[in-house]
């Protein structure tokens, strides 16, 4: 379990195919408080460190993760948003975010906002009736405030702070990110099913 609060934004160092892939990330985390097995959000996906080195720590990737995310599309050099999984007594800051992406979502637009940028979404048709106006949603990792919703695309603003401290600094319109729905939104869509 995460916050959507990134901690680092990390580098792919190695890219190497196998019958999964394996990812090795340079960071700057203390890799002497992360365990073998422990789970980092790798922009918004949750995944399980296997080896670890000096300033850097590696993950396999599933087939089943790299259809559902943007993880298929790292290559060397690729600027990935970091977090550590949330430990009791840690101050909640953002919202729960599991590390489960459940789509894909494109950049449609970046205006300025002030001092802040405003960003358009379009998410895909099976998640866009999920997004509500200022409910939550994760985005490559980070927790968002939902500004508006516009059938399938909704607007987010993003302030100085967290643009500087993750991958939107670079972002351009045309990018694909990794969605998050709110888990309270996937359980209110379940129960309606059930209805």
């Amino acid at each position: 379990m995460f916050t959507g609060i990134i901690t680092d934004v990390g580098k792919v160092r190695r890219v190497e195919e196998r019958g999964d892939f394996r990812f090795e990330i340079d960071t700057a985390f203390d890799l002497g408080s992360v365990d073998i097995g422990a789970s980092i959000a790798c922009s918004g996906t949750c995944l399980t460190v296997v080896k670890k080195g000096a300033g850097w720590f590696a993950v396999d990737v599933s087939a089943e993760t790299l259809a559902c995310t943007t993880l298929g599309d790292w290559q060397v050099g690729s600027a990935v948003n970091l977090e550590r999984s949330l430990r009791i007594g840690d101050e909640l800051g953002g919202h729960i975010v599991l590390g489960h992406v459940d789509g894909v979502c494109e950049i449609v637009s970046i205006t300025p906002d002030g001092d802040s940028r405003r960003f358009q979404f379009r998410a895909p048709d099976n998640l866009a009736y999920l997004i509500a106006a200022k409910g939550s949603v994760g985005i490559d990792g980070v927790s968002l405030t939902v500004n508006d919703v516009d059938d399938k695309e909704f607007g987010v603003n993003i302030i100085p702070h967290t643009q500087l401290m993750t991958t939107f600094d670079h972002a351009s319109p045309g990018d694909n990110v990794n969605l998050e729905i709110d888990v309270l939104a996937r359980y209110v869509s379940r129960l309606a099913e059930q209805e």
